[in-house]
């Protein structure tokens, strides 16, 4: 039986001890704090743990997509096989999570999930020690580039919707904690990611999902582009947009991070164009 894109808490107690199930702690934090800290302290039983930084490759942005190599030696050191079935989570809503469950579809594995409410809806026993599987035997395929698009794409896009994934503050340029320069892509409608969530943290069902991106303007078929400040939030709208059945929808890599630090024009303000 199919369990992904997502999967409860409750499904995860169930099948904690199922030998072709891998758990991927996948904690991470924009500014301050070490996801690797957060698991020590306390983990899901028999999670290993990923860093963001050991599936970022170089590129432009901040976070750029992992080459094939480097992609299948972290998932081969996290124990995962071809045939593993990959529940990731992390704290933060899924914002972060997503984004592995994102590379390992883009690679070529069909069976991953994130954990739905993430570490905060476990509440089953956590454990401390350091989980060290035996080495997989994943094979990462070449990537679906056509999931992808880079900022020349962008920049020539018309008649495409264009979501900013990040909250509104750094979407109207009130506020910008890490990258070169604030504000958003001209034209670009804000999809901040938590409203893909109920109060509990977890996702929406799909036929709220679809009413927010049917508010958007966006339609299967159409090949809508997401980002966000550096390509890892983007992913959890590219996951809600899954869950709704939209499944045409590109990531723009490098995100504001890479359109940021260049001459291209920006908008401010609430609105898509400024002003």
């Amino acid at each position: 039986m199919s369990f992904r894109p997502v999967v409860s808490a409750g499904w995860l107690a169930e099948h904690l001890e199922d030998h072709d199930l891998r758990i991927v702690d996948f904690r991470w934090t924009l500014q301050g704090g070490s996801g690797h800290d957060k698991y020590l302290a306390g983990h899901i039983p028999g999670a290993v743990f990923v860093a963001l930084e050991d599936v970022t490759g170089k590129g432009p942005g901040r976070h750029p997509l992992p080459a094939r190599e480097q992609f299948q030696e972290a998932m081969r050191q996290a124990g995962v096989d071809d045939g593993t079935r990959v529940v990731v989570y992390d704290d933060v809503g899924a914002s972060v999570s997503a984004r592995l469950w994102f590379l390992l579809r883009w690679f070529g594995h069909h069976d991953q999930a994130v954990l739905d409410g993430g570490f905060k809806a476990w509440t089953g026993p956590v454990q401390t020690d350091v989980v060290a599987p035996a080495r997989g035997t994943f094979t990462a395929r070449e990537p679906d580039r056509s999931r992808v698009v880079d900022r020349e794409v962008v920049r020539g896009l018309s008649g495409v919707p264009v979501l900013d994934s990040r909250l509104g503050e750094r979407y109207r340029g009130e506020t910008e904690p890490v990258d070169p320069k604030a504000g958003h892509i001209p034209g670009a409608l804000n999809a901040p990611y938590p409203g893909n969530l109920d109060e509990s943290g977890r996702f929406l069902p799909a036929e709220k999902l679809r009413e927010r991106f049917d508010e958007l303007g966006v339609r299967k078929g159409q090949g809508a582009v997401v980002y966000c400040g550096s390509g890892v939030n983007a992913t959890h709208n590219l996951l809600a947009m899954e869950l709704a059945g939209i499944d045409d929808v590109r990531l723009y890599e490098g995100s504001w991070s890479d359109w940021s630090s260049t001459d291209e024009p920006i908008a401010t303000g609430p609105n898509p164009d400024g002003g």
